[in-house]
């Protein structure tokens, strides 16, 4: 049985684990981290460690690359290698880390690399724990992260570390690692012949993350064997892989990025980017509560007044996705994200609020005029609460000429309407409304 024939069966190391690059001159994308001289390069030339060698965190989308570099650096230069995963390990196994490796350092002059992969998951306690290794050069820190490291790592640990941003991976990255592992005997090994609309499926499906080319790359070599085939095509391609391998962390900064998008979209009156946005996160199994939250916030904050049936058709959508569930509810999202990205935007009603409350914060206030303080509890006449007061009710226009406002800002004007949708309406009867209840 052929290397390539191993590698397809199913108990075989997986086929992005295997093409990992085992020296920094393999590795694809990232050319902005990897030119001479940069940290990462000194970093992988440094085999002694005499250059003080600074700690990294890798931060980027899943499929970048994160653990490839760490682990070419260390074979690159000759250090021990140490991988840790937060999702398993504790503040135990770090400190056996550390005391291994001081150890190391002290008998045998042998630096340690360790690589601690989705450092975010750690807690404060557990970060903390690293600090002192870190801090002596006991190890060299390589930690990967899918979440920004301004929130998810420590402080004193970020300043002891150089933050490296990581990009996703161009559509030319992509080609060039699914080409080397067709072919490379630690992938393929030429077995099959990949079809160029084949190719391009693979890195269109991939989004950026090299982890998922490759491993879509393999299912469709797999039914390529099965049905004991030698060329690899785009339809079997779509039948090893069901949908598009979204780049997505319901957890992590994509879901950030994506839902930002969205509402921007909204707000920038673009129906089509809007639903697209939505479709990326429907099928990313982003939970549909949070999606039509979304919508009820935009409804107010970015349409308002311009179009009040706004705010009731999100409510709507949000009450039909909790009474019907998905799939259905996405038709639901889908009509009220049309609904609030065609509508007139207002933003007036939010900032008249926002405006009011820095009065407030500000101490701009005063006591409530007395004619419109409670009257109902004894004594309250005698105090002169209510007096004076004009009940609106009982003037023909519904309307009158009274003072609201406390007396320090009795003048003050927070709403200030827009010309857009029923806004515009609006802003007619608010001049005529102030007219009459100022006195102007």
């Amino acid at each position: 049985m052929t290397d390539a024939r191993v590698g397809l069966h199913t108990g075989a190391t997986p086929l992005a684990v295997r093409m990992r690059p085992k020296s920094l001159d393999e590795v694809a994308g990232q050319r902005h981290l990897l030119t001479p001289g940069s940290p990462l390069r000194a970093l992988a030339s440094d085999k002694t460690g005499e250059r003080g060698s600074v700690s990294v965190i890798l931060w980027g989308p899943p499929g970048t690359g994160k653990t490839t570099l760490a682990q070419a650096i260390a074979h690159s230069s000759g250090r021990r290698f140490v991988e840790l995963s937060a999702v398993t390990a504790g503040v135990k196994d770090v400190r056996g880390v550390m005391e291994e490796a001081m150890s190391n350092r002290d008998l045998y002059g042998i630096s340690t690399v360790l690589f601690l992969d989705e450092i975010h998951r750690f807690t404060k306690a557990q970060q903390d724990a690293l600090l002192p290794g870190v801090e002596n050069g006991w190890v060299i820190l390589v930690a990967a992260t899918t979440e920004n490291p301004s929130f998810s790592v420590i402080s004193p640990l970020l300043s002891r570390s150089l933050l490296l941003t990581l990009e996703p991976l161009s559509d030319d990255d992509l080609g060039v690692l699914v080409d080397r592992a067709v072919s490379d005997p630690r992938g393929l090994g030429g077995r099959f012949r990949l079809e160029a609309e084949a190719r391009s499926a693979l890195i269109q499906l991939a989004s950026g993350d090299a982890r998922r080319a490759l491993t879509a790359l393999e299912a469709a070599s797999v039914t390529a064997d099965s049905e004991q085939q030698d060329t690899i095509t785009a339809e079997m391609v779509s039948r090893a892989v069901d949908r598009a391998l979204l780049r997505y962390d319901r957890d992590g900064d994509e879901h950030y990025d994506v839902i930002s998008a969205f509402i921007k979209s909204i707000r920038g009156s673009d129906v089509d980017a809007a639903l697209h946005y939505l479709a990326r996160m429907i099928e990313a199994g982003e939970d549909p509560r949070f999606i039509a939250r979304r919508l009820i916030v935009s409804a107010s904050e970015d349409i308002g007044m311009a179009d009040p049936t706004a705010l009731g058709v999100a409510v709507a959508a949000a009450d039909a996705v909790q009474f019907i569930g998905m799939p259905e509810g996405r038709i639901p999202l889908a009509q009220a994200t049309v609904h609030l990205a065609s509508a007139p935007k207002s933003n007036a009603a939010y900032l008249a609020l926002d405006a009011a409350i820095a009065d407030v914060r500000a101490g701009r206030g005063g006591r409530v005029p007395k004619h419109l303080r409670d009257a109902h509890y004894p004594g309250a006449k005698r105090l002169g609460h209510g007096k004076g007061y004009v009940y609106p009710h009982d003037d023909e226009l519904g309307v009158v000429a009274q003072q609201y406002l406390p007396d320090p800002i009795k003048n003050a004007e927070y709403y200030q309407p827009t010309e857009h949708g029923h806004e515009r309406e609006i802003a007619a009867r608010w001049e005529k409304l102030k007219r009459i209840i100022r006195r102007r």
